[in-house]
């Protein structure tokens, strides 16, 4: 019998068991029996971030109907595809999928019962949808594999690279022929930058809360104190969630003005003033509450595999900026015209044939392409700007505070109507465009050829910011509640490029923004308000931080000889993930595999939107077929005893 250990059993270990099952006909004989032990502390199919306990205010920034576990007929993977309910699918239908059990807990069981397919559901909605899919993954598992769940921590792994690994629990020991780390969102010991605020706020007996995920600061958020002045530095999902537990968490409420979907916001006398701020000074752009009103675009066609290959194939260093950008936002584009022509002709001045001949002989930049586009695009606002979109207040410069308020009351209100209204569909057309990108995207990455300079700042600090700004942001629900705060005066914007400063004299924070030259803010908390970003040189996790310090993983390093990026992220092969170890000269450990956020290809998502073939998936089932083959290839006497 042969055995495997899986460190972590949230969504990508839940994802790695289907696909060991849907795997295991072709490359684990019968004969071969596998043991399967599966450690988390947290329960199995949710983990940390997604488990039941934690408030119902925090919300999916994705509808129902675009939460899939399982692969369907768009996926391109070496496995078999094997197509299971999305979120709102199971949530209507719960009796029809086996193995069926009723949710426990009765405010999730009626919500999943109400649940629309483009509701945003609670976190929690969703913890139930990944308990019953972790389960699912253990009944298709055929009869020679068995799972064994241990409601545990994993502290330290080794073993030799030709042998059995050691997996250390916190009381007892594993003996596992393969070690699998799927370890989710980890956490790192605060950044020096933070640690200057975290003294401060000690000295002056301050509140100072580091990049956190929210649930999990939930208590500590009991520190602030009502009406106290508060820095939160961030506009993201982080912020909002934030935002939400300090006002209706405190017994606030919204309710409809009667004016449209306007919200009126009833405080309940226990919030903090709340100064919101960031690099943009905008709020992350709402989801779209609406679906395709044309045929959906054929995607990829100009950032597609023999693209890339061309790129590559070119000499000397590469940058994404200048190499691979333009054909990327070529895509989007094309991906938001094609709804427009298709789904609102009457806002175009050319036939979609050839408005589309015409585009192809163009790069994006080109002067002959921004012509075509005002030819064929009459109004401005149908047009896709990615330089505004990204920079929103660039060169704005307003009198004072209060105008600023209702600067941003107006950008906001007009992004939320317009993420409501499918007569702008073709933002939607743009966000799926958007996300095709990952298809090829990982191949980049992983091919080494991007300078360090353009890994660190182009890649890790703009293009994963952007595509969270443009495609990762709440509900439209939540900005109408943003706007009711800032009405009430318990949100009150700071603008873009936030500075906070250590004001020793006053024991305050003090906050500015650039476009309200000249005006400053005291804070005697400052929250900040953005998720953590993993660095394995700061780890908190155990099995990380163990083979971190015995020099058994890798940091992702890339290096020029004018600089040096350090990603904090583990090294991994890109083809299975195995751990590149530097004891074997930084070859794959054949027994040790990691997958998930914390590694070099950067696969944040566990779970997916619906036929967007998730790389993710793709990572997961190559790791999967690897492992069985490896698995099935072990000699007897090399076996974990």
């Amino acid at each position: 019998m042969t055995t495997l250990v899986i460190v972590g059993a949230g969504p990508r270990g839940t994802v790695l068991l289907e696909r060991i099952a849907a795997n295991a006909a072709e490359l684990l004989p019968a004969e071969s029996p596998l043991e399967i032990h599966l450690v988390d502390p947290y329960p199995p199919g949710a983990g940390r971030i997604w488990r039941r306990e934690q408030s119902p205010l925090l919300r999916m920034n994705s509808m129902a109907e675009d939460v899939t576990m399982f692969t369907d007929e768009l996926s391109t993977l070496e496995g078999p595809v094997r197509p299971g309910p999305s979120l709102a699918e199971w949530a209507g239908r719960q009796e029809e999928f086996a193995p069926y059990r009723e949710v426990a807990d009765p405010e999730v069981r009626a919500e999943l019962r109400a649940l629309a397919p483009d509701d945003f559901p609670t976190r929690r909605a969703q913890s139930a949808y990944l308990d019953w899919a972790f389960r699912r993954a253990v009944a298709d598992l055929p009869p020679h594999i068995a799972v064994t769940v241990h409601r545990d921590t994993v502290r330290r792994v080794d073993g030799p690279a030709d042998g059995p690994q050691t997996v250390h629990l916190g009381d007892r020991t594993l003996t596992a022929d393969h070690v699998v780390l799927t370890l989710g969102h980890l956490d790192s010991a605060p950044h020096p930058r933070h640690a200057a605020d975290a003294e401060f706020a000690a000295r002056h007996g301050r509140f100072h809360l580091p990049p956190a995920y929210s649930a999990d600061v939930a208590a500590e958020l009991a520190g602030i104190a009502p009406g106290e002045q508060v820095v939160l530095r961030g506009l993201g999902l982080a912020s909002v969630d934030l935002v939400s537990l300090l006002t209706e968490g405190r017994g606030g409420s919204f309710e409809p003005t009667g004016e449209g979907d306007a919200l009126r916001y009833r405080p309940s006398g226990r919030e903090p003033v709340l100064h919101l701020g960031s690099r943009r000074g905008v709020p992350y752009h709402s989801k779209t509450g609406y679906r395709l009103q044309g045929p959906p675009a054929p995607l990829p066609r100009y950032f597609d595999g023999a693209a890339v290959d061309a790129v590559l194939a070119t000499e000397g260093p590469l940058r994404l900026r200048r190499d691979f950008w333009p054909l990327m936002a070529k895509e989007i584009a094309f991906g938001h015209y094609h709804e427009l022509f298709h789904a609102h002709p009457g806002r175009t001045a050319l036939p979609w044939p050839e408005f589309l001949d015409r585009y192809d002989r163009h790069g994006w930049y080109t002067p002959e392409l921004a012509a075509l586009v005002a030819e064929a695009v009459p109004d401005p606002a149908d047009r896709i700007d990615f330089e505004q979109l990204d920079h929103p207040l660039a060169g704005l410069a307003l009198d004072s505070a209060e105008d600023l308020q209702a600067h941003l009351r107006g950008y906001v209100t007009a992004d939320t109507d317009r993420r409501a209204d499918p007569a702008h569909s073709a933002d939607l057309g743009a966000f799926l465009a958007l996300l095709s990108l990952f298809r090829q995207l990982p191949r980049v990455l992983a091919s080494g050829r991007l300078t360090a300079r353009s890994t660190a700042e182009e890649v890790d600090e703009w293009f994963f910011g952007y595509f969270s700004f443009l495609a990762s942001g709440p509900p439209g629900f939540r900005l109408r509640q943003l706007l009711a705060l800032s009405e009430a005066g318990v949100v009150r914007f700071l603008g873009a490029g936030v500075r906070v400063d250590r004001d020793e004299a006053t024991g305050t924070w003090r906050a500015s923004g650039t476009t309200v030259p000249g005006h400053t803010v005291h804070a005697t908390a400052l929250v900040e308000a953005y998720l953590p970003k993993h660095a394995l040189a700061r780890t908190l996790d155990p099995v990380l931080r163990e083979l971190h310090r015995a020099g058994r993983i890798l940091e992702e390093v890339v290096t020029d000889p004018d600089y040096t990026h350090r990603s904090g992220l583990v090294t991994i092969a890109p083809a299975d993930g195995r751990l590149l170890d530097p004891a074997l000269d930084g070859a794959p450990h054949p027994r040790r595999t990691a997958l998930g956020p914390h590694t070099s290809l950067r696969a944040a998502a566990a779970f997916a939107r619906p036929r967007t073939d998730s790389p993710g998936f793709r990572q997961t089932d190559a790791a999967a077929r690897a492992l069985l083959r490896a698995l099935a290839a072990l000699p007897a006497e090399a076996l974990a005893a």
